[in-house]
This record gives C-alpha cells, sequence and structure tokens, in this order.
C-alpha cells in the first residue's frame, strides 16, 4: 500500500507540474531579456481554448497543437508590439492579455459550441497518449523499488517527459550559447548589448517568441492530456503560480522546476486530503484543501525564498541612444 500511495503521487506531482514547468520556462526567458510577462495566465488559457475548439472540430492532434502553438505566439507577439516596440507598460499590457483571454474564450466557447463555454470532449485520436506503457509490469517485478519507479516514471505522455528535457534545454539555451548570453544581458544592461552592434528589439522578441511556443504547449497539455476537453478559467491560476515559481527559483530554469515540483507536490497531496478526518474538528471541508497548495505558495515566497535579485533592466522599455 506505501509503494502504492508514493508511487502514484510522484506520479500525480509530474502531470500536474508539467504545466507549470513550461510556462515558468516560458517566464524565464522572457524576464531574463527584460521584459515582466504578467500575461502568462492569458496565454496558456487562450492556447488551451484554441487546442480544445481545433481539436473537437477537426479531430487532428496535429492541428490542434498547432493552433496553440500559433496562438501562444501570437499573443506573445501582441504583447512585444506592445512592450518592445511601443515601449508601454508592461505589467498592465499582461494583465490586459489575461483579462481579454479569459472573456474571449468564454464568449467564443458559447457563441460556437452553445455549452456554455466549454467545448466538446476531444476524442482520443486527439490526447497525447502514454508512453512506455508496457514497461510498467517488467519494471515492477525489481525488488524494493521497482514497483515505486514503474507508477511514478512510466505511463505519461510526451509532454510531461517533453518538458523535464526543456528544463535542460532553456537552461543550455542561456547558459552555454552566445545567443543566451546576449538574451541575458538584455535583461541586465541593453546598452551594453546595442553598443555591441545587436539589436535589442530582435532579441526581446526572439525571447517573446519561445515564451508564446512554451505557452502554447502548456495550453494545448491541459486539453489533450490533463483533461477531457476545455472549460472556461481552467487554468485556475496556474500561470500565475508559474510566475511565483520562476521568482522562487530565481529566474534560473533549474530552479524554477524545483519550484514547479514542489507546488505539485502539494496539489497532488490536496487531492488526496479531500475528505480527511481530523480528531476533536472532523471532516476538513474541500474548499480549504484546495485552497492549500495556494496558502502554501504565498507562505513559502514570503517566508523562505530568501533575497531574489530581478534582472537589472527587467520592466524598463530600452530607448536606443542617438
Amino acid at each position: 500500500m506505501d509503494e502504492l500511495l508514493i508511487g502514484t503521487l510522484i506520479a500525480s506531482t509530474l502531470r500536474v507540474s508539467t504545466p507549470l514547468i513550461l510556462c515558468a520556462l516560458a517566464g524565464v526567458l522572457a524576464e531574463r531579456a527584460g521584459v515582466i510577462d504578467l500575461g502568462l495566465e492569458g496565454k496558456m488559457l487562450l492556447a488551451a481554448f484554441a487546442a480544445g475548439s481545433t481539436g473537437a472540430v477537426t479531430g487532428s492532434i496535429t492541428l490542434a497543437l498547432g493552433a496553440a502553438l500559433l496562438v501562444g505566439v501570437a499573443l506573445s507577439m501582441l504583447h512585444g508590439y506592445g512592450c518592445v516596440s511601443h515601449r508601454g507598460d508592461q505589467v498592465v499590457m499582461g494583465m490586459a492579455i489575461t483579462m481579454t483571454a479569459a472573456g474571449l474564450t468564454v464568449v467564443l466557447g458559447i457563441a460556437w459550441f452553445h455549452t456554455g463555454g466549454q467545448t466538446p470532449p476531444l476524442p482520443n485520436a486527439v490526447r497525447y497518449s502514454p508512453w512506455f506503457g508496457g514497461a510498467v509490469a517488467a519494471l515492477s517485478d525489481v525488488p524494493l523499488i521497482g514497483k515505486v519507479l514503474a507508477l511514478a516514471l512510466l505511463g505519461h505522455n510526451v509532454l510531461v517527459y517533453g518538458a523535464l528535457a526543456l528544463v535542460a534545454g532553456v537552461w543550455w539555451l542561456l547558459f552555454r550559447t552566445r545567443f543566451g548570453l546576449r538574451l541575458r544581458a538584455c535583461g541586465e544592461n541593453p546598452a551594453m548589448v546595442d553598443a555591441a552592434g545587436v539589436s535589442v528589439v530582435r532579441l526581446r522578441y526572439q525571447a517573446l517568441g519561445l515564451n508564446g511556443l512554451l505557452c502554447g504547449l502548456a495550453g494545448s497539455y491541459l486539453v489533450m492530456a490533463q483533461n477531457a476537453s476545455f472549460m472556461p478559467h481552467m487554468t485556475a491560476g496556474r500561470g500565475y503560480m508559474a510566475l511565483a515559481a520562476m521568482i522562487f527559483g530565481k529566474w534560473h530554469p533549474v530552479g524554477a522546476l524545483w519550484a514547479c515540483l514542489l507546488f505539485g507536490f502539494l496539489d497532488a497531496a490536496s487531492i488526496r486530503l479531500q475528505g480527511v478526518v481530523l480528531p476533536g474538528i472532523g471532516a476538513v471541508p474541500v474548499q480549504a484543501i484546495q485552497a492549500l497548495p495556494y496558502v502554501l505558495t504565498v507562505v513559502l515566497l514570503a517566508g523562505f525564498i530568501g533575497r531574489a535579485y530581478a534582472p537589472r533592466a527587467l520592466g524598463i522599455p530600452y530607448v536606443k541612444e542617438r
């Protein structure tokens, strides 16, 4: 029983953490380039709607994924147009994207599908299928830890493994490539980048393009793996939790990964705790259990993060000297 509990809890943690990891990586790329991104929630939500509606209408996983990626990139380019090209307020722009996405998905869902904003259920052909499912039985025969590892690590879909691989990929991109060096310099000292003959505007747009792709992947995961269809406001604050994980991880891909896994574990544990009865108190309200991950997120950020230094040029529009 203990092996079953541990294995399923780890597996749930990985599944719940996947959209957080993808969104946190998107935030790392944008903010390392000097662009505050409070629009992660809205980009993920509208990408999820695009994947859900396209998949329900066409029955094609390729078109559904492509629609999610296209919407994510389009919103990031809109973000860049307002904040990078025209030097608008980055916080206001991010919040505008999120609020627009929250309303637009409901309006379009009601107009197109007449089901209160929800899309029709996606067929199995449009959903991410599990990998390595056949190896579960073989690994379970290994003594001591085989069953735990089989339950925890096998049978996930491609995006769960892909999110973990992308952490390494983003780390390599930021800290082992010339592009990453220039991108980080954009967030620290854009005037120096400009003096070196590199376009700050182009680099920030490139960072936002990658940001949009990752948000699109996160949105597609919600409807093509975690749920059977799109539902209004289904992101439920995950974009803000990813933003908190990015800050908790101090704008570093690996640090953001551990923070996302922590938040995912708290979310998975809260599901297991529903219906628990405490001696002398009785059954804990479901609402209190559901609020636990968000409350602990605030507590952890307030009390255990320590000093976190944001990129020095974060949120400051760059004006080219003439």
